[in-house]
C-alpha cells in the first residue's frame, strides 16, 4: 500500500509541475494494479482535463463515483468534464451539482460552480421561454434570484477564494448590477492584484472617468499592463489613449499657424492698420522663440513625464497604426506652413494667405473625421 501511495504522491507531483502526460501514464500503471483506488481515479481524470480529453475524464469520474457514489471530489470532476463536452455542457453538470452540494454542503466550491450553472442555464430557460428574448433590466434579478444566493452562500463559505468572487461577479454583472460587480471587482484585486479582467475592468473604469485626460489615461494602461502584460483589453486602451495624446500634436500645430498668420496681420481688420511688408528680421525670429516654447511645453515635457511604457507604445503605435502616422505628417505639414508664413520675407500677403489656410483647413477638418480612430 506504500508503494502505490507512493505512485499517487508522485502524480500528484508531476501535475503540480504541469506534466500531466507523465502523470497520467503513472496513473494508469498505477490503476492496472489497483482499479479500487478512487483518488488515482480523480487524479487521471483532471490529467484528462487539462489535456483537453473531456471524455476520458468524464470516465474516470464514472469510476471514481462507482467507488463512492457520493463523494464531493468524484461529482466537481465530473462536472467539469461535463462543462467541456459541447452537446452536454452545463445543461448535464447543473443536476451533478447539486448532488455535489448535497454531498458536502459546507464546501465553497461546490456553491460557486453550482452559481455558475444556475446563473447560464436560468438565462437559457428563459430564453427558450419567451422566444429567444432575453431578459429585460427589470427581471433580471429575479430571472438570477437563485444563482445570487448561491454565489453569496460561496463567498460566505470561501471569503478568500478568487473563484468565489468571479463568480458572484459574473453573476452581478449579468444582472445589471454596476455598483456590486465593482465592489466585487475591488475585491478580487486585494486577493490577487494581477487578476487580468478585474485589473482591466479597474482600469478602464478610472481611465474613462470624467476628466481624466488622454496622457493620464495612458499612464493608468501602462501600469496596468505593467502588472498583466498579457492583456488585450488594457493594450487596445494603451493604444486609445496613445492615438488621443498624439492627436493633440496637431492643435499645437494649428495654434502655431494661427500665431504666425496673427503676426502678420494677414487679414484686414476693420479699424486696425495692418503691418507694413516686410516684417522685421526680429519679429520673425520672435515667432521661433514663441513656437519653440509651445511645442517644448505642450508635447515634449508631457511625453517625457510619461511612463517608460507610455513612451514605447507611443513609438510603437506609430509603427504599427497608419494614421497616427497620418496625425503626425498633418503636425509637420501645419508647422511647415507657419514656418513659411512667419520666416519668409514677404512683401505681399496674398501668398501667406494660401499657405494659412493650406495649414489651417485639411488639418481641423480631419480633427473631427478621425474621432472614432479613439474609440
Amino acid at each position: 500500500m506504500t508503494q502505490l501511495n507512493s505512485a499517487v504522491e508522485q502524480a500528484q507531483a508531476l501535475i503540480d509541475f504541469k506534466r500531466y502526460e507523465q502523470a497520467r501514464a503513472l496513473l494508469s500503471q498505477h490503476l492496472a494494479e489497483d482499479p479500487g483506488d478512487m483518488a488515482a481515479w480523480i487524479k487521471i481524470g483532471y490529467c484528462h482535463l487539462n489535456t483537453e480529453q473531456p471524455e476520458q475524464a468524464l470516465h474516470a469520474a464514472d469510476e471514481a463515483l462507482k467507488l463512492a457514489p457520493a463523494d464531493f471530489f468524484a461529482l466537481i470532476l465530473r462536472a467539469k468534464a461535463l462543462t467541456d463536452i459541447p452537446d452536454r455542457a452545463w445543461r448535464e453538470a447543473e443536476p451533478v451539482l447539486r448532488e455535489a452540494v448535497r454531498a458536502d454542503p459546507h464546501h465553497w466550491y461546490g456553491y460557486a460552480m453550482l452559481a455558475d450553472a444556475v446563473c447560464r442555464m436560468s438565462l437559457v430557460r428563459y430564453v427558450q421561454a419567451n422566444g429567444s428574448q432575453f431578459p429585460p433590466p427589470h427581471e433580471r434579478d429575479q430571472v438570477l434570484r437563485e444563482a445570487a444566493d448561491l454565489a453569496a452562500e460561496a463567498l460566505r463559505l470561501g471569503p478568500e477564494e478568487v473563484y468565489a468572487h468571479e463568480i458572484a461577479h459574473r453573476v452581478a454583472t449579468f444582472s445589471l448590477n454596476t455598483t456590486r460587480a465593482d465592489q466585487l471587482e475591488r475585491a478580487i484585486l486585494r486577493l490577487d492584484p494581477t487578476h487580468a479582467e478585474a485589473l482591466a475592468a479597474q482600469t478602464q473604469k478610472a481611465a474613462q472617468a470624467p476628466g481624466v485626460k488622454a496622457a493620464q489615461a495612458a499612464d493608468l494602461y501602462a501600469t496596468g499592463l505593467a502588472a498583466v502584460p498579457d492583456s488585450t483589453e488594457m493594450q487596445r486602451g494603451l493604444d486609445q489613449a496613445t492615438y488621443r495624446m498624439l492627436r493633440g500634436v496637431r492643435w499645437l500645430a494649428l495654434l502655431c499657424v494661427a500665431f504666425a498668420g496673427t503676426g502678420m496681420d494677414l487679414f484686414a481688420v476693420e479699424g486696425k492698420v495692418q503691418r507694413e511688408l516686410p516684417l522685421p528680421l526680429g519679429q520673425r525670429l520672435w515667432f521661433l522663440v514663441v513656437a519653440t516654447a509651445i511645442w517644448l511645453v505642450g508635447a515634449l515635457l508631457r511625453y517625457r513625464r510619461r511612463r517608460a511604457g507610455v513612451q514605447l507604445n507611443v513609438r510603437s503605435l506609430i509603427r504599427r497604426r497608419r494614421w497616427p502616422r497620418i496625425v503626425l505628417g498633418q503636425a509637420a505639414w501645419a508647422m511647415l506652413c507657419a514656418v513659411l508664413i512667419a520666416e519668409v520675407p514677404w512683401t505681399d500677403r496674398l501668398l501667406p494667405q494660401v499657405l494659412f489656410w493650406a495649414g489651417l483647413a485639411p488639418t481641423f477638418a480631419t480633427t473631427w473625421f478621425d474621432r472614432e480612430k479613439t474609440r
